[in-house]
């Protein structure tokens, strides 16, 4: 290919001979020039069209990436407030169970109370009955010595006559006597 500079010159140097136009050379790189020119418009519209087409799909992508992007933030947003929710229900699913155990140790600790007031009350009311029946145990017992001791007393020492006179009054103060 001739560059320009050289066509100039082979110009100038034929300009002699009947000017720009009269040399093949310069019709060379004149058609040259057009044929150039009328192939690079079609390659020039080619290349933009595709480049366009390029950019519609890089946008069409990046448009897709911005909405998957405010969906994913959206979702990250989403499970966040669902996180600190679950927190805060623990949270109070904890309180409502530590209120829960208080409130049942502290029946536990009356119930225990109760129990052992119970249990004292119990004992309490064994002893006395146990106290009862060695007192009438002891008074039975007594009773069973001071008639026997009558008896013997009665047998060596009193006359039929007293003796039946001393019956008649223990019989009259045996109700008093036993209340």
């Amino acid at each position: 290919m001739i560059s320009i500079a050289e066509a100039a010159e082979h110009a100038a140097a034929h300009a002699e001979h009947g000017g720009l136009f009269s040399d093949p050379e310069t019709w060379v790189a004149i058609t040259w020039l057009i044929v150039v020119s009328l192939l690079a418009r079609p390659v020039f519209r080619g290349i933009t069209a595709a480049l366009d087409l390029r950019r519609e799909k890089i946008r069409a992508r990046i448009d897709e990436a911005e909405r998957l992007c405010a969906e994913a933030q959206e979702l990250l947003s989403t499970y966040q407030r669902k996180q600190r929710e679950a927190l805060q229900e623990a949270k109070d699913i904890i309180a409502n169970a530590q209120a829960e155990a208080e409130r049942q140790a502290a029946q536990a600790a009356r119930d225990l109370e109760d129990l052992l007031k119970r249990r004292e009350q119990q004992a309490l009311d064994r002893v006395a009955q146990a106290e009862a029946e060695a007192v009438r145990a002891v008074r039975n017992k007594a009773v069973d010595m001071a008639i026997a001791a009558t008896q013997t007393l009665i047998a060596n020492h009193l006359r039929a006559d007293q003796a039946s006179a001393l019956v008649d009054a223990a019989i009259k103060d045996l109700p008093e006597r036993l209340h």
